[in-house]
């Protein structure tokens, strides 16, 4: 947990001011560059685990370089911890995933490239050898600002707000059943799932929608849908020696709305590959789907090289 609480309190100031770049950069190499450790505790009923990375990127070019090119500096880090417990039919099941990057393009400044906060926890209760029935809640929202870059009449390029923390942000309480075949890998069907969706300051963020930005009214910072269903899916597992495979996927479909154009998706992917104790490569994306965001799919896509630390106190499957 030490851990986790210095990559947090580290890219804090990025989010207010995106200042002192070399110090952070120092702080979390020296932090996060350690081989990666399995200690083995079969007395224990939690299975703990802890992996954090960061990869760090950077171009510089003379002035008389003819194959062009823009001096850049850039970094983005990666934070996963899980803590389940399991004793008899009753278990709890939490998990932390962060995810913070950015690029300072010479002449630009900086520009966030990834920002994620997910955070979620599940009681269960054993009712067969592969099914449960369960009651969880999770947050999703960002760290930072975010801004889209156009250019006005004059060829003057501009940034608009168009996201910050909690804004949106989403609280989503579900009940259901979860099927379980396997430590890596589940499905969570909840009939039930009731989710807030929080829009701070509404008013600030008219140039996503000028009536409903992300759903939620101008000038309110809450919008309730109690009747929805909520699907959830996760694999999470070493596909092979020094390589992982990471998923999620969640759907979200309120019941008073129910179009096909409405239903929300979200798929997450990440491939980690360890090229020895200290250096691994990262391939990773995210494609999002919410018609109160836009009409269309949302992608993003990250390949990077850099540094990852991880800890396990159970022998992986």
């Amino acid at each position: 947990m030490y851990q986790v609480l210095l990559l947090i309190s580290a890219i804090k100031p990025y989010t207010m001011k995106l200042k002192n770049s070399i110090t952070l950069v120092l702080l979390l190499m020296s932090t996060l560059s350690f081989s990666q450790i399995v200690k083995l505790d079969s007395t224990s009923y939690w299975k703990k685990s802890f992996r954090g990375g960061l990869n760090f990127n950077q171009a510089a070019f003379s002035s008389n370089w003819t194959g062009g090119g823009i001096n850049s500096i850039g970094f983005n880090a990666a934070l996963n911890y899980k803590a389940n417990y399991k004793k008899d039919k009753h278990s709890w099941d939490n998990t932390i995933d962060l995810l913070y990057g950015f690029v300072n393009n010479d002449g630009q400044g900086f520009r966030k490239t990834l920002d994620r906060i997910f955070i979620d926890t599940k009681y269960g209760y054993q009712l067969s050898e592969k099914w449960s029935a369960y009651v969880s809640m999770n947050i999703l929202s960002q760290f930072a600002q975010g801004y889209k870059y156009e250019k006005d009449v004059n060829g003057v390029e501009q940034s608009i707000l168009i996201s910050d923390f909690m804004a949106p942000g989403y609280i989503t309480n579900s009940w259901g059943f979860q099927y379980q075949p396997v430590d890596y890998f589940f499905i969570r069907l909840s009939p039930f799932s009731p989710r807030m969706t929080i829009v701070r300051d509404s008013e600030n963020y008219i140039a996503v929608d000028p009536d409903r930005p992300y759903g939620v009214k101008v000038g309110e910072t809450t919008r309730l849908e109690w009747l929805a269903f909520q699907l959830v899916s996760e694999f999470d597992k070493d596909i092979a020696k020094n390589l992982n495979l990471g998923m999620r996927y969640i759907m979200y479909a309120n019941y008073e709305t129910l179009e096909l154009k409405t239903i929300d998706h979200r798929f997450e992917a990440r491939l980690t590959a360890k090229v020895n104790k200290f250096i691994d490569v990262n391939l990773g994306g995210i494609m999002l789907y919410d018609y109160d965001q836009d009409a269309g799919a949302q992608f993003t896509q990250v390949f990077s090289l850099g540094f990852l630390y991880s800890i396990q106190n159970f022998a992986p499957e």
